[in-house]
């Protein structure tokens, strides 16, 4: 016999999982440590990666 395929449509909530935040604009960072320092500029910068949808943004000091 071969695998079990299911025929029934996912439902909203399961299709729409894990980014309707982010969408929204509340996403999840976390820290990247690649790049600690700007060098043209002189400035230390934090890399901040979204572990939902992998969004980026860069925030300098």
């Amino acid at each position: 016999m071969g695998d079990v395929v299911g025929f029934r449509r996912p439902k909203p909530a399961a299709k729409a999982e894990g980014n309707a935040l982010c969408s929204r604009g509340f996403h999840k960072w976390a820290i990247v440590q690649e790049k600690p320092f700007e060098v043209r500029s002189g400035k230390l910068i934090t890399l901040y990666r979204c572990l939902r949808c992998g969004h980026q943004k860069v925030e300098t000091r």
